[in-house]
């Protein structure tokens, strides 16, 4: 019994840090945010962060993996579900870039916030975009196609556009690649 509450107990903590740092990333940048402040945040002593975790790096990597993680099952569960392909495109698209858009749009820090992970973490950025080009070919049935449209959905925002916005023109251009 001790052991199960030991183990929430590290798993919530684990959490808080990583919520603390998501926002300490969205506000002042991942070369601006220490240690210290993420600990402030997560109202917790800096060592007690180092039990979770090795350095922010660390942090960083395990907070983006964390926004998609649960994220690719639900993109497969959208491509096995029935429906016609512009859907399934739209689903995977608004499952893997609009929600997560959604949780950082608007923060002070949010265009360095994927730049950051394509620096600092090019393996996860590299599984993430595997995984993206996999999802788009299972619809578009064209590796080719499938990365110029991913090409193209990079560039819908470029401008930091609100959600909706951003919603909107990737409607757009599914309705263009998805006849």
């Amino acid at each position: 019994m001790v052991d199960a509450r030991s183990d929430e107990r590290d798993v919530m903590r684990r959490v808080t840090i990583l919520e603390a740092a998501r926002s300490c990333f969205l506000q002042f940048g991942y070369a601006k945010t220490s240690l210290d402040d993420i600990a402030r945040r997560a109202n917790i002593s800096r060592p007690l962060i180092y039990r979770k975790f090795k350095n922010k790096e660390d942090i960083y990597a395990a907070l983006f993996e964390s926004m998609f993680e649960g994220r690719y099952p639900r993109a497969e569960q959208a491509l096995a579900a029935p429906g016609s392909r512009r859907d399934k495109l739209m689903k995977v698209y608004e499952v893997l870039l609009l929600e997560p858009w959604d949780e950082i749009a608007g923060a002070p820090m949010a265009a360095e916030f994927f730049e950051a992970c394509s620096s600092l973490l090019p393996e996860v950025e590299e599984r993430h975009e595997r995984l993206m080009l996999k999802y788009t070919q299972a619809v578009l049935e064209s590796r080719e196609l499938s990365e110029v449209f991913m090409l193209a959905v990079e560039g819908l925002g470029s401008d930091l556009p609100s959600t909706r916005v951003l919603r909107r023109r990737l409607q757009v251009l599914v309705e263009r690649f998805v006849s």
